[in-house]
């Protein structure tokens, strides 16, 4: 795979080293991702190696104008504007579980959660546009992707968001959405899902797990680094790694069923929470975050649908299914159609019980189903091996998520998901 900027052509040494990244290789259909200290790791995947990942730092780095007649870095960017009929606010959580200590680093103590919440607001209330992330994030999240202009974490770290701190919810009770992201990757790339489904009726929790991402900075300005990365890579064999990954999977179901009991439970840790409906929950996530969605609804009867957006099934769908509740898999083509690289779909397939749906999307990488499209190509960043537009991505995903959970927290027809449909050819429907 090669990565170019949109309008420049790359080096020859720039093409080779993104040859040579893309290249690493081990486990199919995760990201996993650099260490803690930053450094690209042996066990990447051709998969991981997408969107964001450079030829080189210096190949990336915009050209002025004058220069080169190229255009310039946009000064603000911006994600695509939500399409419901709410205006979204946000709140910003941080959980403890005095019940448990951290699996990756016992001497920091319990268990702490970071958690965006997304939620229905009155239009026309509340502050601010909600920050995207802390440019401290911003900026071991791109250089791990080995972008390392000094003037990209400020540009995405202010990212312009649509949810307003402080607004005031909605009228009603809507049912609750958990979000969990890939491994190694901040909560915040979930945002322009997170703000989607807010806007469709939906308060929406993502959750950031604390060691498991390039960054993730505490209220009190500390960051933590990723320490399972560091555990993945100490691995001496596939093996070892998929062991340590499938953990993390199992430790996030463990994360969600706290943040369950903080969001429904007699003594609530959010403000707002009356408005969520307790009987109506659902949880999707993207890589690991997707694979975590069946290990959580496996150990925590509440959670009634799961979606995973291409994410390998480390910790296998339980063998006795999932209770007959729905379940839906939207991963890349061709590497998530059956009996492609990614077994473990079609096993999980196999064991999956209720109302499921098996999608693959021609055209598309790891992240289509974040928002790294949309704010990789406004950066001009160009991936050959996942064409399919950023207005594309956008809109797939937010489709046939929301159609899913409109279906199965709601109850009202989904056409959307009966067949393939003429406004999204890029969607195939696998029946295995």
């Amino acid at each position: 795979m090669t990565i170019f900027l949109r309008n420049r052509r790359a080096g020859a040494a720039a093409t080779a080293t993104a040859l040579a990244l893309a290249s690493l290789a081990a486990l199919a259909g995760t990201a996993t991702p650099a260490s803690a200290s930053g450094r690209a790791t042996a066990t990447a995947t051709a998969t991981t190696a997408t969107a964001l990942l450079p030829a080189s730092a210096a190949a990336l780095k915009p050209a002025s104008p004058a220069a080169s007649g190229d255009p310039a870095v946009p000064a603000a960017l911006t994600l695509p504007r939500p399409t419901g009929p709410y205006a979204t606010g946000r709140d910003t959580l941080f959980l403890t579980d005095h019940e448990r200590t951290d699996p990756w680093v016992p001497a920091a103590g319990a268990r702490r959660l970071l958690v965006s919440l997304h939620y229905p607001a009155r239009p026309g209330s509340g502050g601010d546009p909600a920050p995207y992330m802390p440019e401290a994030e911003a900026r071991l999240m791109l250089a791990q992707r080995g972008l390392d202009d000094p003037e990209w974490p400020g540009l995405v770290a202010a990212t312009r968001t649509y949810s307003r701190t402080d607004a005031r919810p909605a009228p009603g009770r809507f049912p609750l959405v958990l979000l969990s992201p890939g491994f190694g990757t901040p909560r915040a790339t979930l945002t322009g899902l997170a703000e989607e489904l807010a806007s469709r009726g939906h308060v929406v929790a993502t959750a950031d797990h604390p060691y498991e991402s390039t960054g993730t900075e505490l209220p009190d300005g500390r960051v933590l680094t990723c320490a399972a990365c560091d555990e993945v890579d100490a691995q001496p064999d596939d093996a070892g790694r998929r062991k340590v990954l499938a953990a993390v999977s199992a430790g996030r179901a463990a994360d969600f069923s706290f943040l369950l009991d903080r969001l429904t439970g007699p003594r609530p840790a959010w403000r707002h929470a009356r408005t969520i409906d307790a009987r109506r929950v659902g949880m999707a996530g993207h890589s690991i975050g997707g694979n975590a969605a069946a290990s959580t609804m496996a150990a925590d009867r509440r959670v009634d649908a799961g979606v995973n957006m291409d994410g390998t099934f480390f910790d296998p769908v339980a063998a006795r299914g999932l209770d007959g509740r729905p379940f839906l898999m939207l991963g890349t083509d061709p590497d998530h159609a059956p009996g492609a690289g990614d077994t473990s779909w079609d096993e999980g397939w196999a064991r999956l019980d209720g109302f499921k749906r098996w999608l693959t999307v021609r055209d598309s990488g790891h992240f289509t189903f974040t928002d790294t499209p949309a704010i990789g190509e406004q950066l001009g960043i160009v991936d050959p091996d996942a064409p399919l537009s950023a207005a594309r991505s956008t809109t797939i995903t937010r489709a046939y998520v929301t159609a899913f959970f409109d279906r199965s927290l709601r109850g009202r027809p989904a056409r959307l998901l009966d067949g393939p449909a003429p406004a999204h050819p890029e969607v195939l429907f696998q029946r295995p």
